[in-house]
């Protein structure tokens, strides 16, 4: 079915999905508590339609899924140099039974690996993904996590509850590079699977580490409400361990609060993502600058690419386009850089400043092409300027728009 919506934008494939489902603009309006007129003005390219909360709300309306509304590519069949389905492939390594079953069975080849060379494995694969290297990393934890669960199967004592960190924080790396594939269901049970090694490990900044991954997942099943009561439950969590708390505790603590944050302005709650935001700030300003522990890239500067996240969510764009290109990103990891550019770039479209817009899109795409290719905006922009555009789209755009498979 959704190959025969690729060439039409959000808001025509909004009314494809609506005339097949049989609904009247003013039925779909109410369903998510909206007007006729600003519904007919969606389907007709007249206001743009960026924000997932409302999103995930006309999706649930028309009983579609998100993807089908944003018609992001099939990643079933990104493949890598050795020819694997990467995607499928890990989503058979979650689904094995003894991921759940903590059974080894008698015909596993494999000799468990040192936690230390466990530790190496995972840091290397988180780095990659904070380079963007989206490809890389879900063709790494194929092996990576299956030799986690060997090696805490093989451990007692302190080498098995490092063993089970180590493993709890793949799971964390799958659940968060799966959200960035679109692949949510896949992500959820992978941050399911790590909640439970994180609490084998004991270790409290790994706990909180994988209730933000449980966060981050349910923001992208548009569970807005859990996932900002999941951060109140975090935050209740970490307070004993906040009163002296150190660099990766405070990172964890602010990451935390920063996805709550987003949960909070995706459920259109202002006055707590202002609490979360402040929450984290306190966080940022304790640890005293940016820094990267436990790959969580926190700091002041991670705080402030959030307020212009949560402003954008929250329709206050213009917040957003003063504050936004303004912010100094160099200091943090490609990954967080481009998703801050992304934002950037659609606050600048909203604010119809299109070529500023299109050059910080291109500028993004020549740092990280993986994470622009398959990131719900850069598509969504990309196909609102060409259809707004009169006559051919200029060469930078047209090229950009093959790239990212456009129509």
């Amino acid at each position: 079915m959704r190959g025969m919506t690729n060439d039409l934008t959000v808001g025509e494939r909004i009314a494809w999905y609506r005339r097949r489902r049989g609904l009247s603009q003013e039925v779909l309006a109410g369903r998510v508590s909206r007007t006729a007129d600003w519904l007919s003005k969606i389907e007709n390219g007249r206001i743009e339609l960026d924000r997932l909360s409302v999103l995930r709300a006309l999706a649930g309306a028309l009983d579609v899924s998100l993807a089908d509304l944003l018609a992001e590519p099939s990643l079933m069949d990104w493949t890598q140099d050795s020819g694997h389905r990467t995607v499928p492939a890990l989503r058979a390594v979650l689904m094995d039974y003894r991921e759940v079953t903590d059974v080894a069975g008698s015909d596993d080849p494999h000799e468990p690996v040192a936690v230390g060379a466990l530790e190496e494995d995972v840091a290397d694969l988180w780095g990659a993904y904070q380079d963007a290297r989206f490809g890389y990393v879900t063709h790494g934890l194929l092996s990576v996590i299956p030799a986690g669960r060997l090696a805490v199967q093989a451990h007692n004592g302190d080498e098995y509850r490092a063993a089970s960190g180590r493993l709890a924080l793949a799971y964390h790396l799958a659940a968060t590079v799966l959200t960035k594939l679109g692949e949510a269901d896949l992500a959820w049970s992978a941050s399911s699977r790590g909640t439970e090694a994180a609490r084998r490990s004991e270790n409290p900044v790994v706990i909180g580490s994988l209730l933000r991954s449980v966060t981050h997942s349910l923001l992208s099943t548009g569970a807005y409400g859990e996932a900002v009561r999941l951060t109140h439950d975090t935050v209740e969590f970490l307070a004993p361990h906040m009163v002296k708390a150190g660099p990766t505790m405070l990172s964890i603590h602010g990451t935390a609060l920063l996805a709550g944050s987003m949960a909070a302005a995706r459920n259109e709650d202002r006055s707590t993502a202002r609490d979360f935001l402040q929450g984290a700030e306190d966080c940022a300003r304790r640890l005293g600058r940016d820094e990267n522990r436990l790959w969580t890239a926190f700091g002041p500067t991670n705080v402030a690419i959030h307020r212009v996240s949560t402003a954008m969510e929250l329709g206050d764009v213009q917040i957003a386009v003063a504050m936004g290109p303004g912010i100094d990103t160099s200091g943090v990891p490609v990954e967080r850089r481009v998703r801050h550019a992304l934002e950037v770039s659609r606050a600048l479209s909203s604010a119809n400043r299109r070529d500023d817009a299109l050059s910080a899109l291109l500028d993004a795409e020549s740092e990280a092409p993986e994470q622009i290719k398959y990131h719900y905006l850069s598509r969504h922009l990309v196909h609102t300027w060409i259809r707004a555009q009169r006559g051919k789209p200029s060469f930078q755009l047209a090229g950009l728009a093959r790239r990212l498979n456009v129509a």
